[in-house]
Order: C-alpha cells, then sequence, then structure tokens
C-alpha cells in the first residue's frame, strides 16, 4: 500500500487518514506508528529518510552485530588458542598430581623450607592485619577456604584457618604463571580436595612477592622462582594433612 498526498500541501497517511505538515513528519509517523503494515515502497522510503536523519536502520544494526559476533569468537579464538598468551589448551599436568604422596618429603626441598613461630590460633570475625603476606599462622575466621585453583585469592582470614586444618597454599605470581605450571598446579588442587588435607591454588596477595611461587603450610614456608612438579610433590608431602587442628597423615 502507498501513502499519497492531499491539497493544500498536506500530506495524508493512507492507513489511518491523519493529515501533516510536511513529507518528513508524514515518513516519521509511517515508522513509528504503522512499521508492521507499510509495503516496499514505503518501507524504503521511511528507511531513506532514517538515513538522512543519521539513525541507524534495522540492516546497518544487524549488519554491526553480525561483525560483533565474528570479532568476539575471532578474539575467543586468538587468546585460548595460546595465540594471545593465555592458557595453552595443549599444556598437560606433570603426572604425579594424582598419586598417593610419600610418607615425607624429598630432602632436597625441604632442605630449603623456612619455619616459623606459630602466631596463634584464635578465632576472630572481620579483617586481620597479618605482619606477614602471604601469612603462615595467627588468628583467623571460623570460616575457611576449600580446596581449588582461584584466579582472586580468598580472604586470607579463610585461608589461615585451611592452614590450621593442614591445607597446602599454593601462591602464584600472575605476571609469570607458565601454562604447564599452571596446568599442574590445576591437578594438584583437584586431586587434593579433603577438608583436612586440600591443596589451595591462589595468586599471590603480595605486592612484592619473593618468588614466583610460594608454597604454604602452618608455619612453614618454600620459595621458588622456577615451577617444579616435584617441589610441590615434596612440600606435600611433608605438610598436607599435618595441620594442628587435626592431622590426618
Amino acid at each position: 500500500m502507498g501513502a499519497g498526498g492531499g491539497g493544500g500541501g498536506m500530506v495524508e497517511c493512507e492507513y489511518c487518514g491523519a493529515a501533516f505538515d510536511d513529507e518528513e513528519a508524514h515518513l516519521e509517523h509511517l515508522g513509528d506508528e504503522h512499521a508492521e503494515e507499510l509495503g516496499p515502497i514505503d518501507q524504503r522510503r521511511v528507511d531513506a529518510a532514517s538515513d538522512d536523519e543519521g539513525g541507524l536502520p534495522i540492516v546497518g544494526l544487524l549488519s554491526g552485530a553480525a561483525v560483533l559476533v565474528v570479532l568476539v569468537v575471532a578474539i575467543w579464538f586468538f587468546f585460548l588458542s595460546g595465540a594471545g598468551g593465555g592458557t595453552d589448551l595443549d599444556a598437560e599436568p606433570a603426572g604425579m598430581e594424582d598419586e598417593p604422596l610419600p610418607n615425607r618429603g624429598a630432602d632436597e626441598w625441604i632442605s630449603q623450607v623456612e619455619t616459623f613461630e606459630s602466631q596463634g590460633r584464635e578465632h576472630r570475625s572481620g579483617n586481620i592485619d597479618y605482619d606477614t603476606v602471604p601469612p603462615l599462622s595467627g588468628t583467623h575466621s571460623g570460616d575457611w577456604a576449600s580446596a581449588g585453583y582461584y584466579t582472586e585469592t580468598p580472604r586470607l582470614e579463610e585461608v589461615v584457618h585451611s592452614l590450621e586444618h593442614g591445607a597446602v597454599v599454593i601462591y602464584y605470581d600472575e605476571g609469570n604463571l607458565s601454562d604447564e605450571a599452571e596446568a599442574s598446579l590445576r591437578a594438584w588442587a583437584a586431586n587434593k580436595d579433603g577438608q583436612w588435607q586440600s591443596v589451595i591454588v591462589a595468586p599471590n596477595p603480595n605486592e612484592n612477592p619473593r618468588g614466583d611461587y610460594v608454597l604454604t603450610a602452618w608455619t612453614h614456608r618454600l620459595v621458588i622462582d622456577d615451577y617444579d612438579a616435584e617441589a610441590v610433590q615434596a612440600f606435600a608431602a611433608e605438610y598436607l594433612g599435618r595441620g594442628p587442628e587435626n592431622p590426618v597423615r
């Protein structure tokens, strides 16, 4: 159906009979009130008027959406394929992460472990300022952090409670985390998830970490710069499940 003009310069809408002073007002009315009824000729006239006013017709919007979808897919593929420095999907754990732990850790690594005096085991709500970050003991929350690989550091008050339970908490420097190390650390956290012998992996909350990887247990710390799954195995063998609250190994 088309729209015709009336006499005296007025433009009349053939869809509803309304009259308008000029064609611009008429076309705006068609787009607003009769979008579902327009024939192809009227639709083209409305679209052209929208273009002239700087608007974006529906075809343009759909084209832009399609371009956006393609761009998002391309970015996703670029980073997850490893080309952009994301996690290498082909990286595999070292193989020892799901094996039973020895009763003691290899002296090669345990001889490098630092041991500190306990700062107490009191439970308290709220935030706590720790002298050592990451903390190795001290007053802590009544809640605890569960085993897992974290991309954001859990509350330190809950992490300390996990240490008391016998957890091994491994902190990584986000800027120096290799794909192989991440794959191995994820496997450690997935395979050691008991309440009394859990592995927690999280970003180091220290702005100036002492090393790329800091392994902690209740009052114990091992700092390494180059990731080694054997170091994690030795540390876990020595301290996992041997916290002061309920030793299970």
